[in-house]
């Protein structure tokens, strides 16, 4: 006897996205929205996210971007350079 098994998946993550900054963010962080529930946000914008406080403050902007009727939960990192601190 064999049965079915279906898996869906209805906001998967998304492990490596580009969210860019300034006029370009609300774009792709609503679009991002639309599919993902989370997502780890690279931390390479100019200047680079390097330290925690950066972090935050790069979160609070893309969270703010997201439509009210959208959710995402961006999980962020840093951007390592021979300055970062352990």
């Amino acid at each position: 006897m064999t049965s079915a098994t279906t898996i869906t998946l209805t906001q998967p993550d998304d492990w490596h996205i580009h969210l860019r900054d300034g006029a370009a963010l609300a774009r792709t962080a609503n679009d991002a929205a639309k599919q993902f529930g989370r997502v780890i946000v690279m931390p390479n914008l100019v200047p680079p996210v390097t330290n925690a406080a950066e972090a935050e403050i790069y979160r609070n902007r893309i969270t703010a971007a997201v439509d009210d009727n959208l959710s995402l939960d961006p999980l962020m990192v840093l951007y390592l350079t021979d300055l970062t601190s352990p």
